[in-house]
């Protein structure tokens, strides 16, 4: 079975429309197989999106491992920041653009393999990242965060506690200033701040 940070050339699509609420925003989104949470919103993403300070949130946004697009499209509409999406998932990558067209907001969407093809530094980096790639590749992604943060930078992400959300935060500590911001249902929203 194809994992959804892979590029499944031979995966059949069958593209379908939802419609999401994040709080009183309401979202459409165009979804497909092959891509994470294509069923509808996540709890993690949920969780985490409800839990950040949005009214905060200003400046360069990276949505890292955007998926189909919920992250970055919802602070699209919720903030006046300037956002970069990125995947590896192509067929990702396809849906987030159109999702964004979709929903009316300005975004840059872009293919990067982690931090490849980020050339900037941001205020914010927000994720729910990839468990299943590993720990090795999901500490390149929190831990190599740090090199595209500017210096007050925070990134936001959520991690369940059965996937290691607590060794997680410990290990963050030696780079970030870390913040549990709240837990629900096993899923830690953290933030990381650039130290």
């Amino acid at each position: 079975m194809s994992q959804y940070f892979e590029n499944d050339k031979n995966l059949k699509s069958e593209e379908r429309q939802i419609d999401i609420y994040i709080k009183e925003e309401k979202l459409t989104f165009i979804v497909d197989h092959g891509i994470f949470s294509k069923k509808g919103l996540d709890f993690g993403t949920r969780s985490l999106l409800e839990s950040i300070p949005v009214s905060l949130i200003k400046g360069d946004v990276l949505d890292f491992g955007c998926g189909y697009g919920p992250i970055g499209i919802y602070l699209a509409k919720q903030t006046k920041a300037n956002i970069d999406m990125v995947d590896i998932n192509k067929r990702a990558l396809h849906l987030a653009t159109k999702n964004a067209l979709q929903n009316k907001v300005q975004v840059n969407v872009f293919e990067s393999n982690i931090y490849e093809n980020i050339d900037k530094k941001y205020d914010y980096i927000v994720t729910n990242p990839p468990i299943r790639v590993g720990k090795e590749t999901l500490y390149k992604i929190l831990l190599g965060a740090k090199e595209h943060l500017k210096k007050d930078g925070i990134m936001y992400f959520v991690i369940h506690k059965d996937q290691g959300a607590k060794s997680t935060m410990k290990d963050l500590e030696k780079e970030y200033i870390v913040n549990l911001l709240c837990k629900n249902k096993g899923f830690y929203i953290i933030a990381a701040k650039m130290n």
